[in-house]
């Protein structure tokens, strides 16, 4: 099987009166289909149930986007009994298959690029350009993982041995739970499902709640271009019902998860435990989150990060485990620096994403703006407030984009992560004190660091703790096949997704030796 080499799908410019008008247009069709009740998906069976839970659109909470089936461990029980029952056919599949699957579901994404960027709008609040980004990284997770996947054959370099046929190569494990988070409810949702799936391997999904309509379309495209109904199903449900029982399942073989740190850390747990029946330690990977610094020294091009600041602050209101929700900068540039991010960020337009000239739209529901609301009380006591600070106008979840300037190093809002629109700045005597502090946290997902000295960028290089590391550029915005995305410590297993081994987490190696 031959297909091109990889590239990256192109972003649309919706200053381009094209694009504007059919972006407008997926909204309204999106708007018409919202309310829509979706079952659970076992076996390709529609399985409705008593209870439901809504996603709702968090500029308009009042404002229904999908009603979903609710599981429980029994339905968790047969989606397992059903993945084992698929899983010989479906592991058996020629790759070349497998792969030319994805590479449809990925046309089909392209195709309607335009309708799931609009559903993330409403589902999410997700402003345009961030919606548009993440249904093209979509398409780009699932074209790398087919190539990945192909290439999995020419990994068998071991040395011949006389006397004997010998072969390594890479088999599926079995039946897995994703667990997939809100923020991202396509990209990563397409990436951990279709990872596995191409692997050769039968899928549970349990969604995040408030982004659970987002999980229905992707499972119906997937379904429709044909993968076995019975390898994927889709399970909606509360984590701590649906998602634990998936966890705790005895059969079941690995699990992925994005989400927080707390309820990584309970998976990492439970899936340690060894049920009666169960055959095999359970895979984990999981990515939970950061506190990610943007250092700046003296010889930084201050325009260029002060811009790259409030994009990594302030993109998708400060809703990505990437975000820089830190800037610590040297001393010196301090006070010249500073003014520049905030008038940057009061020229952020709040409002409904709908809207194409909005920036920054909603926070995700009731509980993380109680959450933030909190956070900048916290703020207040722990520095300077410089902009923002509160509640936004409009009947969604709207936080102001707030920046708190004078923050000690092991400040609450310098080392939790806030995930909301909330900068929280830091004074470093030089660069490698700069350096030091962006290290002191307990995450390490990513890092920013501006300089134009060679020397100090290569002692950032060696220094700065993180798992993604961009020089002279924001800390958001990791392309796939480019910038393999993935943490070290508390920010999760460091399963760099997007890279050249991420397949591997769903694989497990074989030797075959036959005398001749």
């Amino acid at each position: 099987m031959i297909i091109p080499p990889f590239s990256s799908e192109p972003a649309l410019d919706f200053g381009q009166a094209s694009n504007r008008t059919d972006f407008q247009a997926a909204l309204r069709r999106v708007e018409a289909r919202l309310g829509a009740r979706y079952p659970l998906l076992i076996g390709g069976e529609p399985v409705d149930t008593s209870e439901s839970i809504e996603s709702y659109n968090p500029a308009h909470p009042h404002q229904l986007v999908g009603s979903h089936a609710v599981a429980d461990p029994s339905h968790v029980d047969r989606a397992v009994q059903t993945g084992w029952e698929a899983f010989p056919a479906w592991s058996r599949t020629p790759v070349e298959e497998r792969a030319l699957l994805l590479l449809r579901a990925a046309e089909v994404i392209r195709q309607r690029r335009h309708e799931l960027g609009a559903l993330m709008v409403y589902e999410v609040g997700k402003p345009w350009d961030e919606a548009d980004g993440e249904a093209a990284e979509a398409v780009d997770l699932m074209e790398w993982y087919a190539r990945q996947a192909l290439g999995l054959a020419a990994r068998d370099q071991m040395s011949p041995w006389p006397g004997e046929a010998t072969q390594f190569r890479y088999i599926p494990l079995g039946v897995g739970g994703v667990i997939s988070p809100w923020n991202f409810p396509l990209a990563l949702t397409t990436g951990m499902t279709t990872a596995a799936l191409v692997s050769g391997n039968c899928v549970i999904l349990k969604p995040a709640e408030t982004a659970s309509t987002t999980a229905a379309w992707l499972v119906e495209i997937l379904h429709q271009v044909g993968i076995p109904r019975g390898a994927l199903s889709l399970l909606s449900g509360r984590g701590e019902v649906a998602g634990e029982a998936l966890v705790d399942h005895p059969q079941i073989r690995f699990v992925a998860f994005t989400g927080s740190k707390e309820v990584g850390i309970r998976i990492y747990e439970r899936a340690a435990k060894v049920h009666p029946g169960q055959r095999w330690l359970k895979r984990v990977q999981l990515e939970m989150g950061g506190k990610n610094a943007v250092v700046v020294d003296e010889t930084a091009d201050l325009d260029l990060a002060a811009l790259d600041i409030t994009r990594s602050a302030f993109g998708f209101q400060g809703q990505k485990c990437s975000a820089g929700s830190r800037a610590v900068v040297v001393s010196s540039v301090y006070d010249d620096l500073l003014p520049r991010v905030v008038e940057l960020t009061k020229r952020i337009r709040m409002g409904d994403p709908v809207d194409p000239d909005v920036g920054l739209g909603p926070v995700i529901d009731g509980d993380a703006e109680e959450k933030i609301l909190d956070y900048l009380q916290v703020g207040r006591d722990e520095g300077e407030l410089l902009t923002g600070g509160g509640r936004a106008e409009g009947e969604g979840h709207f936080i102001e984009p707030t920046i708190f300037a004078g923050v000690a190093e092991g400040a609450r809002i310098a080392t939790e992560e806030i995930f909301g629109p909330v900068l929280a700045v830091v004074r470093a005597r030089d660069f490698e004190d700069g350096i030091r502090i962006a290290n002191q946290t307990e995450y390490g997902l990513t890092g920013s660091y501006f300089s134009r000295d060679p020397e100090r960028i290569a002692y950032a290089k060696e220094r700065l703790h993180v798992g993604n590391l961009y020089i002279n550029r924001r800390s958001t915005g990791a392309q796939m096949g480019v910038h393999p995305f993935g943490g070290f410590n508390m920010s999760g297993t460091d399963t760099k997704a997007g890279g050249p081994d991420y397949l591997l987490f769903f694989l497990q190696g074989q030797s075959v030796a036959e005398k001749l």
